[in-house]
């Protein structure tokens, strides 16, 4: 009840903010906000309720449509500023994970964290074949910590999914549900081992860039052993090494590989931030802290890639159909509108000469919403990652042509996709379903038309008896029947009253007392019934064309 007590707190004190329904709240409002209301203080109040609400904040800077393009900025600049815990406690757990000492698994180990933040503390350390590793390490009691506060969370969103108008056009309790599935995912150490590796196979063509490995002997749930990335931030790279070592190879495999990773292999990493990329003493650019990654079935991806490459050329129209054919359309959704501010999007970004690819898919996500479309999530996640990826090449190489390298890695994509539709076993298969087509096709049209030549074509619906609808009109029936029965207890209850039975009770009699009291309670129950347990009728949805 404390903990729901303080996330109340929080709702309340920023619901004139903005936050959740940012699309509807100009500039100008937000900056107009009091002290205590302002994206600054959100982040710090969001950091002080602990690693769920730290991840939540991180993960609300990626949905334009859900928060002001304000409160989104201070989101990403998010830091945790938490205290480690003893070297003690961390000893114990690596224990506890690897079934040895920690004297054993490494030659030394060094006590002061590399990092810590509200889930995991990072330390470096030396193995016995002289390899140095980063071990990162999951603090105790989190995972616990960070179920309950879903939990809590769940609740919230539920019922503001059935009273508030965001709530009905965000579905914040799907949304919910898919930053828990991620969370947890990040709270297997293994899976990111997976990602490390996977993404150290699929970036290996780009020689500039390096994904540090895991050591799987080293490796459990909460224990993550991989190579250690030593090197600089890239946002921290000095002005002698700029001059004496080129950035621009870096930032080109980088976006390059980034690109290649979403739209072939149908993964996302979006938050490839300063904090996450190391510049090594080699020249290379190693890429780490891979534990929330999503993942796109082969069919979105296809219709993402067709709508950056409509982006790109500036034909709007061709953008918001798209658009419209991974969303769903809400009952209020305003076409006209929607098509009109996106194509000004699209042809403003077109025109200058500054397009940044990830703050024109945010800006159409914002504009779907407000509109009334419900854009899926990797819409968004494309966008903040493309966004991110830019962010760190302007801190690489300012000079470089971001949109041209973008461009040709996406005709570098597509003729690779093409190329593999024209491969042997898809060939092979379509045949095949051609075949089957030719030779099933005539005999079943030959069926229909013998069954509509005789009157026999029948439709068959199924299901209806146990339908929703049967179930709607079963209850119909029981709530009448019950007020019929109510209303009769309480006429009779009326018409004893004058029958002075012997039995008294409260100088009533008796009977007539007791069916009077059976008739309130019976109605009592149908209204509250009514009040508690009727749902209103959901707004009507529309999904897109896929």
């Amino acid at each position: 009840m404390n903990r729901r007590s303080q996330i109340l707190r929080l709702l309340l004190r920023y619901r004139h903010s903005g936050v959740f329904s940012g699309m509807n709240l100009d500039s100008r409002a937000v900056h107009d906000l009091p002290p205590e209301g302002n994206p600054e203080q959100f982040v710090t109040d969001l950091e002080s309720l602990g690693p769920t609400f730290v991840k939540l904040g991180q993960m609300l800077s990626t949905r334009p449509d859900m928060v002001p393009v304000e409160f989104a900025t201070a989101l990403e600049r998010m830091q945790e500023k938490v205290a480690p815990i003893p070297v003690e406690r961390i000893y114990t757990i690596i224990e506890q994970e690897l079934g040895a000492p920690v004297s054993k698994l490494f030659s030394s180990f060094d006590p002061v964290p590399l990092g810590c933040a509200s889930i995991a503390q990072v330390h470096r350390a030396q193995l016995h074949d002289g390899r140095e590793v980063a071990v990162k390490v999951q603090k105790p009691e989190v995972a616990a910590q960070l179920r309950s506060d879903l939990e809590v969370l769940r609740s919230f969103a539920l019922a503001a999914d059935h009273l508030t108008q965001v709530g009905r056009r965000v579905r914040l309790r799907d949304w919910l549900n898919e930053f828990a599935k991620t969370l947890m995912q990040e709270l297997d150490y293994q899976a990111e081992a997976e990602n490390l590796q996977r993404f150290g196979q699929h970036l290996r063509p780009f020689k500039p860039l390096w994904v540090p490995q895991p050591i799987w002997d080293y490796c459990s749930h909460r224990v993550l052993t991989m190579e250690l990335a030593q090197g600089v931030r890239v946002d921290m790279i000095p002005d002698v090494r700029r001059t004496e070592e080129p950035m621009e190879p870096l930032a080109a495999a980088l976006i390059r590989g980034y690109i290649d990773q979403i739209f072939v292999h149908g993964e996302i990493h979006a938050d490839p931030h300063p904090g996450n990329l190391r510049v090594t003493p080699e020249g290379r650019l190693a890429i780490f802290d891979l534990g929330m990654v999503a993942h796109m079935p082969p069919r979105l991806r296809e219709r993402l890639l067709k709508l950056l490459f409509a982006a790109v050329d500036g034909r709007g129209e061709e953008v918001a159909d798209e658009i419209i054919g991974i969303s769903t359309r809400l009952e209020a959704f305003d076409e006209e509108r929607y098509l009109r501010e996106t194509g000004q999007v699209i042809a403003r970004y077109a025109a200058s000469g500054t397009f940044s690819e990830g703050r024109v898919v945010l800006d159409l996500v914002r504009i779907a919403t407000a509109s009334g479309l419900r854009t899926p999530p990797e819409l968004s996640l494309l966008g903040k990652a493309l966004l991110n990826l830019e962010t760190v090449c302007r801190l690489l190489s300012p000079d470089l042509d971001t949109r041209r390298i973008v461009e040709r890695q996406l005709q570098h994509v597509m003729r690779a996709r093409l190329k593999k539709s024209l491969s042997a076993a898809n060939l092979a298969s379509e045949a095949m379903e051609v075949q089957q087509l030719l030779r099933e096709g005539p005999r079943k049209m030959s069926d229909i038309l013998a069954l509509l030549a005789e009157n026999r074509l029948q439709m068959k619906v199924t299901g209806l008896e146990e339908s929703r609808l049967m179930e709607n009109l079963q209850k119909i029936a029981n709530r009448v029947s019950a007020g019929i029965v109510t209303a009769a207890l309480i006429l009779a209850a009326a018409m004893m009253m004058k029958v002075d039975t012997g039995w008294h009770l409260f100088g009533y009699p008796a009977i007539a007392f007791t069916l009077m009291l059976i008739g309130v309670f019976l109605g009592l129950g149908i209204i509250l019934s009514a009040l508690l347990f009727d749902r209103r009728a959901r707004s009507r949805e529309e999904r897109g064309h896929r």
